[in-house]
């Protein structure tokens, strides 16, 4: 199918999502369905194949296929996150599709996925980083979630980590993916700023659960040495 060249419309779209049934993996699709642990209409597409999808169309008429776009499958709504990624245009009209993009996640995988492709942000942190701080902020789980992966992704540098620890405790949404991006990000934190991580993990906010899952992951992690393995275990709450 022609992504970079075809005229978006209700017609054309119905093709399209023909095109993706085409590519069902159903071995794939069984396995895909008991990691998401959401009910979600899934065909089963592999991401490396969905991020194809999304970089052709993101050449093309992007912003009609937006417009017609309608979130009956998982792979739809991965395709537009992902698409937003590889587009090219200012802050402005990208900050504008994503937030709208966010109010529309409603999946973990959805929003992580979607976070990995965000390369520009290697090149732009400081032009996003109020608009990243404003999703971690809010009150919204996925919007948090949102914010929280893509600061372990991408900010985890000198010039952010100290308001990156406050922003981490100043959360008050307890929704658990909401927790879980946070003792992630805890857990990346340390393997990049132990030191400091190791002061944050004596004397912080968090509640008990977050505290102890961030020490679960950075104890799983082949990064961090036995003995500072052991030695966080005095910080579990």
């Amino acid at each position: 199918m022609n992504l970079k060249n075809i005229i978006w419309n209700e017609e054309n779209y119905q093709e399209f999502i023909n095109y993706l049934i085409s590519l069902e993996d159903i071995e794939y699709k069984k396995f895909h369905f008991k990691l998401l642990g959401a009910e979600k209409n899934l065909i089963g597409i592999r991401t490396p194949k969905l991020k194809e999808i999304a970089k052709e169309i993101s050449k093309g008429k992007w912003e009609d296929f937006i417009k017609c776009s309608q979130n009956n499958y998982y792979e739809e709504e991965v395709i537009k996150g992902l698409t937003l990624g590889f587009i090219k245009c200012n802050f402005e009209t990208r900050r504008y599709y994503l937030n709208n993009f966010i109010n529309e996640i409603d999946n973990w995988a959805i929003c992580d996925i979607t976070v990995g492709n965000l390369k520009f942000l290697k090149k732009e942190k400081d032009i996003y980083y109020n608009f990243i701080k404003e999703c971690v902020l809010s009150n919204e789980r996925w919007r948090i979630r949102f914010g929280l992966v893509i600061l372990l992704s991408y900010y985890l540098e000198e010039k952010y980590i100290n308001e990156i620890f406050s922003l981490c405790s100043s959360i008050t949404n307890k929704e658990y993916y909401v927790k879980m991006a946070q003792a992630w990000l805890i857990s990346i934190m340390f393997i990049k700023f132990r030191d400091k991580t190791m002061e944050y993990l004596k004397n912080n906010g968090l509640d008990s659960w977050i505290q102890n899952k961030a020490i679960q992951k950075i104890r799983e992690s082949t990064r961090v040495s036995k003995e500072d393995k052991d030695f966080i275990l005095q910080f579990k709450k």
